[in-house]
This record gives C-alpha cells, structure tokens and sequence, in this order.
C-alpha cells in the first residue's frame, strides 16, 4: 500500500518556485581557419540553473528536472541562419530540498559566414508549463579585422589545461572550462582566460598585457611575452589574482604589444564578468568522459 501512495505521488511535481527559469547565454566568436570557408566558428555555450526548475518525483526519493532550451541565430533581414532544440535533463535528486542543484551547460559551435545576426536563446521548464519561459538576445556581429587582432576573451572557472582531445571543450590545444555568464562566485581566488592572436608579425617575441579593473578603481596588472606561432592563431592564455577586488562588474583587458621595445598597440580585447564573494556562482559543465 505504501508503494501505491508513492506511485501516486509520481504525478504530483515538487520545486521551490522562484520565478521563471533563466538561462545564461556566452558567445565566442573565433576565425574560421577553413581558408575555403570564409567566415568564423561562433562559440555558444549556454547554462541553465536548476534551482527555479520543477522536480517531478519518478520513484521513491528520485526527483528530476527538465528544460527545453531553444537556439536561434537569425540575419539582419529576420531570416533564421540556425535553429535547434535542445532537452536538458538534469541528474536525479533524492531530496528536494538540497538548497544547492547543479546547473546544466551545453556548448555548441556553429560556422557562419560574416555577417551581422541576433542570437536568441529561450528556456522553458518541461513539467510546469505556467513557470513561463526566459528569452534573452544578444546582438552577432563576424566580421574579418585587418592586421593583427585577437579573437573573443573567454573568461575561465579553471586554469585552462594542455590537451590533445578534441571535443567542444578543446580548443588551441586547451581544456577549457567556462565561467557561465562570467560569474565568479564563493571560493574563487583568481580568474582564468584564453583568447586567440591572428596575422602577429612574425620574427619576435611579442609583450602581452592583462588589466583587471573595477568601477571603484581597483585594479590588477600582469605582463607576458608571445612567440606568434607560423600559419596558426597564436594562443594566449593567463591568470589575474581576484584578491582585493571588490564585488560586482569587472573589465579585463588583453593587449598586445610589439615594434621596438614592445611598446606598440598591436591587438586588444576586452570582456566583463562579474564577482559575487557570497554567492556560489554556476559552475561550468563538465567534460564528457
């Protein structure tokens, strides 16, 4: 009898409701090195946490979750350029009422050509429909700079690992991990990043410069050196201590300096994160094994 109430309560769903669900949406824009096919491999990695999602209980003390997630790329002109959808479907829980849950994380990597385009991301939680959905839209602009350049800045939740797999989390020889929505929460000492340098002069070693500052005027510095690498992008990957930095939005610069005495602007870049001490923020996805 005990078994049939608890078959019974398979229909009904559990969850701590806090307002629709969310969905953190990265993009990567690196070159395509596909000389053939001009154009570049946009990066998307998207993440959504689990903690608004509804738990529907399968079996006794075995809850799970689910979301639909929707991509769209689409061209100026409104005409779609990609669409998928994709079912996530987070581990099963014995209880409910871990304050903590996981967040899920995808990546996908798309090759298009120049262009510009709106990236459009919705989620929607499978088994309560009146949870709503979250859309957000991020503007795509793939255009090919001239002279030296350096790609996207990919904000890391670890340091980025000499690999020689080839999967969607490896790129220039790296493992990488990414920080979801470049958030940095309880825990995190340090931030990690890895960026790509394109058409560096060849023949010397190159200055690289990284500027970690906050509004309030914080800031933290650190200097390397480059050896561009012949007929491939040059990798640049590196660290800044969080340390002292007060919480919120924060701006890291990458620069590349070169001619004499290193002092010249060659290529920069910039990406913004943000540090929340207290919190715990999403954790990247885990590598498949």
């Amino acid at each position: 009898m005990r078994f049939f109430f608890l078959f019974v309560a398979a229909l009904v769903s559990f969850a701590a409701q806090a307002g629709p669900p969310q969905i953190f949406l990265d993009i990567a824009r690196f070159r395509n090195l596909n000389k053939v096919e001009k154009g570049a491999e946009v990066e998307i990695y998207v993440t959504v946490p689990t903690q608004s999602l509804t738990y529907r209980q399968r079996a006794p003390k075995s809850f799970q979750s689910a979301a639909t997630v929707t991509l769209d790329i689409l061209k100026a002109d409104g005409s779609p350029a990609y669409h998928e959808v994709v079912t996530l479907k987070p581990p099963v829980l014995n209880d409910t009422t871990i304050a903590i849950k996981n967040p899920q994380s995808f990546l996908k990597r798309i090759l298009l050509p120049d262009g510009k385009y709106t990236l459009r991301g919705t989620v929607r939680d499978q088994y309560r429909s009146t949870n709503g959905e979250t859309t957000v839209e991020k503007p795509l602009v793939l255009e090919t700079p001239v002279g030296p350049f350096l790609t996207d800045v990919v904000l890391l939740s670890r340091p980025a690992a000499r690999s020689g797999g080839d999967d969607n989390f490896a790129r220039g020889g790296y493992r990488l991990t990414r920080a979801p929505g470049g958030n940095y929460g309880r825990g995190a000492d340090n931030i990690f990043f890895y960026t790509e340098l394109h058409n560096a002069p060849m023949g010397q070693d190159l200055r690289v410069h990284y500027h970690l500052t906050t509004p309030d005027g914080s800031a933290a510095d650190a200097d390397g050196t480059l050896t561009p690498q012949s007929g491939r992008p040059t990798t640049v990957v590196g660290q800044l201590p969080l340390g002292p930095l007060p919480d919120g939005p924060f701006t890291l610069f990458v620069e590349v300096y070169g001619g004499p005495d290193n002092k010249k602007l060659l290529a920069g870049h910039r990406a913004i994160g943000e540090r929340h001490s207290a919190e715990f923020a999403p954790a990247g996805a885990a590598v498949p094994r």
